[in-house]
């Protein structure tokens, strides 16, 4: 099925939660202006990394920036993913939240892996559960970050139907290469579309890279950010997972019994 997607690489400004939303509210707009079905912000983009003061920003779902997305995407008809701060039985945790063109929580995922090098764990609560979600345009896995440095989340997203995996970041330039290679081996190596949208500009003196990507099941990028702001569209199609696994059969040839 084919999906036009955008994807907003920003610059987050630490803690300026009001700044931070009228440009996601704006290249919202832009997207469903471009004709996208959907479009994807990166990790943490309302506050970045302020998680010291995550009992300011946070919410519970349904309330704050979630009842505002959730506003957003039904306003513009177009669906809408990225990560922030909620509020859950005392804890904050990194949600990831994917709203429907009908302004509906279609599926929440927070990050199961904590990104020490960041003090995650020092402020956030681990999630507990994969998220993988029936969307409008097919089945679809949601990841955050540092997720990507762990092929098994992505693995058993392909082996349960997923051919898209979002996946928020905010990822620092200096491991660049990294971000690359990562972003193409999930894609291939569990042939499948992945969609990185990473931020810009620089926050507690780390510079974050930019480069945000989809890749095609084959591991080519569709299209790829550089490392400005840049708000980006294309039109990919879901059926090539299908093809790209006939023309290598590697879930067929897979060896469960042995490994």
């Amino acid at each position: 099925m084919p999906l036009n997607i955008s994807l907003g690489q920003i610059d987050v400004r630490l803690g300026a939660v009001e700044a931070n939303f009228a440009q996601v509210a704006a290249w919202t707009a832009e997207a469903a202006r471009r004709g996208s079905a959907l479009v994807v912000f990166p990790e943490l983009w309302s506050t970045g990394y302020d998680l010291e003061r995550w009992r300011e920003h946070a919410a519970p779902l349904g309330a704050g920036l979630f009842a505002r997305l959730a506003a957003l995407a039904r306003d513009h008809h177009i669906a809408l993913a990225g990560s922030v701060l909620e509020a859950r039985e005392g804890r904050a945790y990194n949600a990831l939240a994917l709203f429907s063109a009908e302004g509906a929580l279609a599926a929440v995922y927070r990050k199961t892996h904590l990104f020490r090098l960041m003090d995650e764990e020092q402020w956030l609560a681990p999630g507990e559960a994969r998220a993988l979600v029936e969307a409008a345009w097919g089945r679809t896995g949601l990841a955050i970050c540092y997720d990507l440095r762990f092929p098994e989340l992505f693995r058993r997203y392909a082996l349960e139907g997923a051919r898209l995996v979002l996946l928020p970041a905010e990822w620092p330039a200096r491991r660049a290469a990294h971000w690359h290679t990562l972003l193409r081996a999930r894609a291939i190596e569990n042939q499948m579309f992945v969609a990185g949208v990473n931020r810009v500009g620089e926050s507690k003196g780390e510079v974050f890279g930019g480069g945000s990507a989809l890749i095609d099941p084959w591991g080519e990028a569709v299209v790829e950010a550089g490392s400005a702001p840049a708000l980006l569209t294309t039109e990919i199609d879901l059926a090539r997972v299908d093809e790209v696994r006939r023309r290598i059969p590697v879930f067929e040839d897979r060896r469960p019994d042995v490994y």
